[in-house]
C-alpha cells in the first residue's frame, strides 16, 4: 500500500508538471499569433491593440495571453478579463464580465445592453485613458479571483 501510495504521488507530480509544460506552450503560441496579428494588420489598428496589449501587461503581469476562437486574442487570469478584436474601423476591447465591473470613468461605450459582457470601441485617432483602462483591468482581475474563491469554498 506504501509503494502505491508512492508511486500515485510521482505520478501525480508528473501530471501536473506536464500539465505546467503544455499550459506555458499554448501561452508562447499564443503571444506568437498575438505578435503575428499585429504585424500583419500593419496600421493603427495593429498599433493600437499592441498599445491595449501593454497596457493590460503593466496592469497585470500575471496575464495568459490566449488565442481562441480562430483568432481573437484573449487575456486572462483566473478567467477571461477581456479580448482584443479587430475590425475594419474599429479595436474593440470586450470584457467577459464587464456588466459586473464599476466604471467610473465611463470607458465602456460598446455592448451596454447585455447583461455580462461590456466593451470599449476605440477608432482610429482616439486615445484611451491609460490609467482608467489600467484600474478596469485590476477590478476584472479581482472579480475572477473572488470568483473563483467563491468556487472553492466547500458547500455547508
Amino acid at each position: 500500500m506504501r509503494r502505491v501510495k508512492t508511486i500515485m504521488k510521482k505520478v501525480i507530480t508528473i501530471m501536473k508538471r506536464d500539465e505546467t509544460v503544455a499550459k506555458t506552450a499554448e501561452t508562447q503560441d499564443a503571444s506568437a499569433l498575438i505578435d503575428e496579428r499585429i504585424k500583419e494588420l500593419s496600421d493603427w489598428r495593429g498599433e493600437m491593440l499592441s498599445h491595449l496589449r501593454m497596457l493590460i501587461r503593466q496592469a497585470d503581469p500575471d496575464v495568459v495571453e490566449e488565442w481562441k476562437w480562430r483568432g481573437v486574442p484573449v487575456w486572462s487570469h483566473a478567467g477571461i478579463l477581456c479580448t482584443g478584436e479587430t475590425y475594419k474601423s474599429v479595436v474593440k476591447m470586450t470584457f467577459a464580465l464587464g456588466a459586473s465591473l464599476e466604471d467610473p470613468s465611463g470607458l465602456f461605450n460598446a455592448s451596454l445592453e447585455g447583461n455580462t459582457r461590456r466593451a470599449i470601441d476605440v477608432h482610429e485617432g482616439e486615445k484611451v485613458d491609460e490609467k482608467a483602462l489600467k484600474v478596469l483591468i485590476l477590478a476584472a482581475v479581482e472579480l475572477n479571483l473572488s470568483r473563483a474563491a467563491a468556487r472553492r469554498k466547500p458547500a455547508k
